[in-house]
């Protein structure tokens, strides 16, 4: 998608079509509804259902922040939109408090800033061996070398066999972006055998592990209880989520760093290591990479000054709510300095991303390595927008890098 608007914004657009984020300019569109009409209407489609449009910080904060009013329990993606969630109550994503409090709880002790300082070696090694190709050669396509850190990462961390990461990849990619990654049969079939292959790989993963735990992520997970006693579905449920949405993570750094060669500051920033905590804050907020949720309205509630009805689908668009001009100044503009950033890639309230800060130390150590490496970074081709309205980011980054005299990534020995 265009990262900074063009004039005038294309008022007809529809915001939930995967295409208008490859060749349209969502952020003209946005910025005019902050500006005009920041909670929309927006009429059906096809057969998608009609739901309110959310553009501001301020109001997408409060949905996020509000579950008593706004519920995540009834599906939280527009490919879903009109749909019960079947894993409501079990999966993290679709659950509200108090029941999504007792579900967090053990993954939050196994995900939290102190836990994951402890994961910063493993995830060095695996950023390394990614990118081992990419230095040896000189040059890589940024958007394919950085999509399987993820499951990597996780995969690790779950224990699950590394010969099968490729697959859970390619899977977690098709139920993101069911557009982009088309099955002859058209997206919705894309969407449903990613949702199938996914729960299926997990509650064999699950099966395996039953009476047998260990101390890994998974295993975390495996103790989670529902009234009192062990709930398989929970499980598979909560690693489909956690899996899906670390599928977008690799999208802030490879956004970045296109932004950075295309601007001209690669070799600023890489000589920069005192920039390196506001570098992934700024390419968190400029990639927005996972762009919506969805809420609905539990009661009648008035939303930036209009009446919403009970029962109501509520969208919040985080792509534009991190280039609100009331909380970002100058806010097309790519600043690593910025301070504060008060962006939403994560979300907020009860459903703020539980990978956080596993995401955070991912994309740091990604600069780490690569800035290491490369002196300078350029564009060999221009990049491909994906075709989704979920995830932001590029199919393809190709780049050249001019590597530094003494650029070394060690191979893993995994």
């Amino acid at each position: 998608m265009r990262l900074i608007p063009s004039d005038p914004p294309d008022l007809a657009a529809d915001l939930a079509d995967p295409a208008l984020y490859v060749h349209g300019d969502p952020h003209a569109v946005w910025r005019h509804l902050r500006h005009s009409k920041p909670v929309c209407w927006q009429p059906p489609v096809d057969a998608r259902p009609g739901y309110w449009a959310v553009t501001r910080h301020a109001d997408v904060d409060r949905v996020l922040r509000d579950a008593a009013s706004f519920t995540s329990t009834r599906g939280t993606f527009l490919n879903v939109l009109g749909k019960d969630d079947p894993a409501s109550g079990r999966q993290l994503a679709v659950t509200d408090p108090p029941r999504h409090t007792g579900i967090r709880s053990p993954l939050q002790h196994t995900l939290s800033i102190r836990a994951t300082a402890g994961q910063v070696d493993m995830i060095r090694e695996l950023v390394r061996a990614a990118l081992l190709p990419a230095i040896e050669g000189g040059s890589a396509d940024l958007a394919a070398v950085l999509s399987g850190l993820p499951v990597a990462v996780l995969g690790t961390m779950m224990g699950l066999p590394e010969s099968d990461w490729p697959q859970v990849t390619k899977l977690a990619a098709m139920a993101v972006a069911p557009d982009e990654w088309s099955l002859p049969r058209g997206p919705a079939v894309t969407l449903q055998r990613a949702h199938r292959g996914l729960f299926a790989y997990f509650q064999d993963q699950a099966r395996a592990r039953q009476g047998n735990p260990g101390t890994d992520l998974m295993s975390a997970l495996l103790n989670m209880r529902s009234n009192g006693d062990p709930d398989p579905g929970a499980v598979v449920a909560n690693c489909y989520s956690l899996t899906v949405g670390a599928a977008t993570w690799p999208h802030a750094p490879t956004v970045a760093l296109v932004e950075l060669a295309t601007g001209g500051r690669y070799r600023e920033l890489a000589d920069r290591p005192d920039l390196l905590d506001g570098l992934v804050d700024e390419a968190l907020r400029w990639a927005s990479p996972a762009n919506h949720f969805v809420r609905h309205t539990t009661r009648a509630v008035e939303l930036g000054g209009v009446e919403l009805p009970a029962g109501a689908p509520v969208v919040v668009w985080l792509g534009s709510a991190n280039r609100d001009e009331l909380v970002f100044p100058d806010p097309y503009t790519f600043d690593p300095t910025r301070q504060p950033n008060r962006h939403l890639a994560f979300g907020s309230g009860p459903h703020h991303c539980l990978g956080s800060a596993l995401a955070r130390r991912m994309i740091r150590v990604v600069f780490e390595e690569i800035f290491a490496a490369a002196a300078d970074l350029t564009l060999a081709e221009p990049p491909r927008n994906i075709a989704s309205n979920f995830v932001a980011g590029y199919r393809s980054a190709p780049v050249t890098l001019r590597l530094r005299r003494d650029a070394r990534v060690r191979e893993s020995s995994r």
